[in-house]
């Protein structure tokens, strides 16, 4: 009876370890970015000094203009439309993942994770929550300070369905931002050298994810025919990482194509999840490291 017993205890008990191996990991990469809080705080709030710049770039060119509209943004919406992509970039964002991936394999440091029991994927994940639980726990008051002191570019408070579907935008956001910097960084398992490729994907993602303005910017510049420069880019992915989040608490996706995008949000998720499985698996058959 107690070998039976313990049969039946050991899963539970595997999955207790588990849990609190991750919950392990989880805290001391807290612990980790508190450590030099003094910089860490500093870096936070110079990222409110684009929001400033944001108003006066954007006041001044509506002021210019004949029109008050711009590709369906008004002044107070375009400015409020860059004001929110900041919270969605700050979600999607993974300064260093990439490239410390790719320097790991270059330099053979990512053996401790072929030798020990511990998931690189999973480590590197918990990593980068535990970096956004602090970047937040740091921004809330900056940030609940400046959108209060806009909130006349506002139109008010979106209902609470399509604010659930703005928070479960940003969820997804984070986890599309991740596994996709996972994936380009463990092209190093393949190149000795991925810095050129990063600096092209960061650089295409400034401007197409919808950071730099609207994608609706776009779509009066045509390729061929009636193809426009918008519809490409919203069949890629980069829309998600700031783009849709904005836009679904704006009001500019709405009904059945809020539905439809959630849904496409997510199956890139999971898509990229499994790319970023399948590169390890095979990127860990080729890679050889030598010394110590």
């Amino acid at each position: 009876m107690s070998t039976v017993d313990s049969a039946l205890r050991t899963p539970h008990s595997a999955l207790a370890a588990s849990v609190r191996a991750w919950w392990t990991i989880l805290r001391i990469s807290l612990e980790e970015r508190l450590v030099y809080r003094g910089d860490f705080m500093l870096g936070t709030l110079m990222r409110f000094l684009p929001l400033v710049t944001y108003i006066f770039l954007w006041t001044a060119v509506f002021s210019a203009m004949d029109s008050d509209n711009i590709a369906g943004f008004t002044k107070d919406q375009m400015i409020a439309y860059l004001m929110l992509v900041n919270v969605a970039r700050a979600f999607s964002s993974m300064p260093g993942l990439a490239s410390s991936i790719s320097r790991s394999i270059l330099d053979g440091s990512i053996k401790k994770f072929l030798v020990q029991p511990v998931d690189m994927i999973g480590f590197l994940l918990l990593s980068r929550v535990a970096h956004k639980l602090v970047y937040y726990t740091v921004a809330f008051i900056p940030y609940a300070l400046v959108f209060f002191l806009c909130r006349g570019f506002f139109s008010g408070w979106p209902s609470p369905g399509v604010f659930v579907a703005f928070l479960a935008s940003l969820v997804m956001a984070f986890f599309l931002g991740f596994f996709v910097e996972a994936c380009i960084g463990m092209i190093g398992f393949w190149f000795l050298e991925v810095t050129s490729l990063l600096f092209v994907y960061m650089l295409l993602n400034y401007f197409l994810s919808g950071q730099m303005f609207p994608i609706e910017l776009l779509d009066g510049v045509k390729l061929a025919g009636n193809l426009s420069i918008g519809t490409l880019v919203r069949i890629l992915p980069l829309q998600y990482m700031a783009y849709f989040p904005t836009a679904v608490f704006l009001g500019k996706v709405t009904g059945t194509e809020l539905a439809i995008g959630l849904v496409i949000d997510f199956a890139w998720c999971v898509f990229f999840v499994f790319a970023s499985r399948l590169m390890f698996n095979r990127g860990v058959r080729r890679y050889s490291a030598f010394g110590g």
